[in-house]
């Protein structure tokens, strides 16, 4: 009789595991807190040092963000120069020190 019943045993004990597997890394990967053994919740510790390099890093990134954004800009300019024909370009340095001569 319990012969008969191991293989069924068996799978639900495997999927029983199985699940709680998945759900485990499903929580990990969306951010979710862990369950302890009495079913309370797990959160990592931040200390003071972790603090402050994250506030450092947040930091640093908003600067390079800031300083990246410039260099596009600086770049499409100079796209711009580059790909234009060199006719056009000239004739727009002349109007413009043509029209700055005209106002004057």
């Amino acid at each position: 009789m319990l012969i008969d019943a191991l293989p069924w045993i068996l799978a639900i004990t495997v999927v029983g595991v199985g699940g709680w597997l998945i759900q485990t890394w499903l929580r990990i990967k969306h951010g979710y807190p862990l369950d302890g053994p009495w079913g309370q919740p797990i959160r990592p510790e931040t200390d003071r040092e972790s603090a402050e390099r994250i506030k450092l890093l947040t930091t640093e990134n908003a600067q390079l963000r800031a300083e990246m954004g410039s260099i596009k800009d600086r770049l499409e300019n100079i796209e711009r120069i580059v790909t234009d024909r060199p006719g056009r370009l000239s004739k727009e340095i002349d109007a413009l020190a043509i029209d700055k001569g005209g106002n004057a």
